[in-house]
C-alpha cells in the first residue's frame, strides 16, 4: 500500500496557566483504585452507553476523507474490501462507511455488550454486509470471530486510548492475526495536550498522559514519539495530526516483514 505524506504532529504550546496546572497535578490515583478501575472497565463503558444510548457521538462521515488510505488499499476500483472496526461503539463510524462504500464488508466489535446490541438494533444493520460481536481486545481471541489473514484494513478510531498503556500491545497483537499480509491498521486518537486532557481535575491522573473520567472510563493522550503508539510486530509510518482543537494523532501501522 502506498503511504500518503502527513505533517508531523506539532505539540500545542501551553499557556503559563496550563503548564502550571500540569506541574501541580502529579498525584496519582491509588493502586487500589487503579486496580478497581481496570477490573470494572467493561462495566463502566456499559454504563456509559446505558446513560447515553446512541446519542453521545456524532456519526463520523469524515472517515474516508481523512483516511485516504482506505481508497488506496484497493488494487482495482471496485475491489471488495474486508475491514475490521475494533471498538465500534454504537456504529457512528461503521454505518456511514457502509452507506458510502457498497464494496465493503465489515467486522465490528466492542468492549461493551450494550454497544453491540445498539449496533444490532440499528435499522441499517445488515448481516450480509457486517458482523458485530462483543470482544475484549486485550484477552479475547479475534480468531473466534474473524478468519486469520482475512482483513484488508483494521480501524482503531479513538479506541486504544481507553486501554491501559501496559495492555495496548495485546490489542495490536490480536488484530495482527486477522490482517492479510502487507495490509494496515488505521489509527486515530487523542493527542497530548488535547483540551480534554487539560480539563481533568486534580485526583484524576493514573500515570503519564493517562487519566480517569468521573464516570470511570479512562483516556490516554498520545504523542508522536515512537513509544507512544505501541508496535506489536508492526512498524509505523505517516504520523500526523488534525489541527487543534481537538488534538488528535493519526498513524498507519503496517505489519513488520519477517526477518
Amino acid at each position: 500500500m502506498t503511504s500518503l505524506p502527513r505533517k508531523r504532529l506539532q505539540a500545542r504550546v501551553l499557556s503559563s496557566e496550563e503548564e502550571e496546572k500540569l506541574k501541580r497535578d502529579q498525584t496519582l490515583v491509588s493502586d487500589f483504585k487503579q486496580h478497581k478501575l481496570e477490573q470494572e472497565a467493561q462495566k463502566n463503558w456499559d454504563l456509559f452507553y446505558k446513560r447515553n444510548s446512541t446519542n453521545f457521538f456524532k456519526d463520523r462521515h469524515w472517515t474516508t476523507r481523512e483516511f485516504e488510505e482506505l481508497r488506496s488499499c484497493r488494487e482495482f476500483e471496485d475491489q471488495k474490501l474486508t475491514i475490521l472496526e475494533a471498538g465500534c461503539g454504537v456504529g457512528n463510524c461503521l454505518f456511514p462507511l457502509l452507506e458510502e462504500d457498497p464494496n465493503i464488508f465489515a467486522y465490528a466489535c466492542d468492549f461493551s455488550p450494550r454497544a453491540v446490541e445498539y449496533v444490532k438494533q440499528n435499522p441499517l444493520y445488515d448481516t450480509e454486509r457486517c458482523k458485530v460481536f462483543q470482544c475484549d481486545l486485550t484477552k479475547d481471541d479475534l480468531l473466534d470471530h474473524v478468519p486469520p489473514g482475512s482483513v484488508d484494513v483494521v480501524m482503531l478510531i479513538f479506541v486504544l486510548s481507553a486501554v491501559h498503556p501496559e495492555k495496548m500491545h495485546l490489542v495490536l497483537e490480536n488484530i495482527y492475526k486477522v490482517l492479510k499480509p502487507g495490509k494496515s491498521v488505521l489509527f486515530r486518537d487523542y493527542g497530548l495536550y488535547d483540551h480534554a486532557m487539560l480539563r481533568f481535575k486534580a485526583g484524576s491522573k493514573l500515570g503519564e498522559n493517562f487519566y480517569v473520567r468521573q464516570d470511570g472510563t479512562r483516556s490516554y493522550f498520545f504523542t508522536d514519539e515512537s513509544h507512544s503508539v505501541p508496535q506489536a510486530g508492526m512498524r509505523r509510518c505517516d504520523l500526523g495530526s488534525l489541527q487543534p482543537p481537538p488534538r488528535q494523532v493519526q498513524a498507519i501501522l503496517l505489519p513488520q516483514p519477517p526477518e
